[in-house]
């Protein structure tokens, strides 16, 4: 009986590690995703109007 314990306690790990892995995977690209539009946004008002 102890192993079916310490295999749910794994599988409760494994959930929290999951979940927490999606979230840093987010803000990496969600930082990804705001510098291009900071420098799309540099580029139109500084780069076109000068053409």
């Amino acid at each position: 009986m102890p192993e079916r314990n310490e295999d749910i306690e794994i599988e409760k790990r494994e959930k929290k590690s999951d979940s927490s892995k999606v979230a840093s995977t987010f803000i990496k690209y969600a930082a990804y995703v705001i510098i291009l539009v900071i420098i799309l946004w540099f580029i139109v008002n500084y780069i076109l109007p000068m053409f």
